[in-house]
């Protein structure tokens, strides 16, 4: 005949007794304790280098910055204003400069858009010469220049990109992808521009 075993909850509170000189248990206690440390420890250090507000040490909004409408030296037409719509638009979300609409800005950014090309990067399987996805790069010569002392802080050739699917109708895909691609563009320049230790 099988012994009969001890509930579960009888089981359970035989654990947490207390030890034969009438002190409790801790060595749970401790164990636990140190497990919440570790779990701090590694959610602390994910944060380390983190700063809030911009990263190149100047306080939010104290400088302004004026963007003027880029010059364009491609083959395609219409690209200047959405470039410079981007970067207002990146620019004043990052926060790390005002923006500025006349000629009292701090820091006065203007550009050449320079190349626009476009590559094929997958064909049709169903006809291998039809292009079906091209990737479209627009690369333009941005300098930012300080007001104040007349001291170049940005003057370098910056890329954009995106793609393109437009197996019936190019041109027109090219038209709607013009935003996204100006928008890669103001990214990047935003980031030189923000993170720049001047």
């Amino acid at each position: 005949m099988p012994l009969p075993t001890q509930p579960t909850c009888e089981r359970q509170a035989t654990h947490s007794k207390p030890r034969g000189d009438g002190r409790p248990n801790t060595r749970h206690h401790l164990l636990g304790f140190c497990g919440l440390l570790s779990v701090i420890a590694v959610l602390a250090g994910g944060c380390a280098g983190y700063t809030l507000g911009p990263s190149n040490g100047s306080e939010a909004g104290a400088r302004s910055i004026q963007v003027n409408l880029f010059a364009n030296k491609t083959l395609e037409p219409r690209l200047a204003e959405p470039v410079a719509h981007a970067l207002r638009k990146q620019l004043q979300q990052d926060g790390t400069f005002r923006l500025a609409t006349r000629d009292d800005a701090d820091v006065i950014v203007e550009g050449t858009l320079l190349r626009y090309e476009r590559d094929p990067l997958s064909f049709n399987p169903a006809d291998i010469v039809a292009t079906r996805d091209y990737e479209a790069r627009l690369t333009a010569r941005v300098r930012a220049v300080d007001r104040g002392n007349g001291r170049v802080l940005i003057d370098r050739e910056i890329q954009g990109k995106t793609l393109i699917q437009g197996q019936k109708d190019l041109p027109s895909a090219e038209r709607q992808s013009a935003p996204l691609l100006a928008e890669d563009l103001a990214r990047s320049i935003t980031a030189l521009l923000v993170d720049g230790r001047w």
